[in-house]
């Protein structure tokens, strides 16, 4: 099963991008995910399940640590992996 993930976390900062913004972004760059879009306003991602499911963690974890007073996200089922070709 393939997973896409949309996040933002939050409080936002127009100047310059906040702590848990970086770091969320630094765990979704470093994670083995096929696809990662990061804008100023809002992220994506896209991989199996198990990976993408793991990052969700991590980037939970880490972005409240880093002072997030709120993180949205939505996860989607996008595809099965092995009817895709084993992507």
């Amino acid at each position: 099963m393939r997973l896409r993930v949309e996040f933002t976390t939050e409080p936002f900062d127009l100047d310059e991008a906040p702590a848990h913004a970086v770091v969320a972004r630094e765990v979704v760059q470093g994670a083995a995910l096929d696809a990662v879009d990061v804008g100023p306003f809002g992220n994506t991602a896209e991989g199996g399940a198990d990976a993408v499911l793991t990052t969700v963690d991590a980037l939970l974890r880490a972005s409240l640590a880093a002072g997030a007073t709120r993180v949205s996200l939505q996860v989607s089922v996008i595809g099965d992996a092995d009817a895709e070709g084993g992507r």
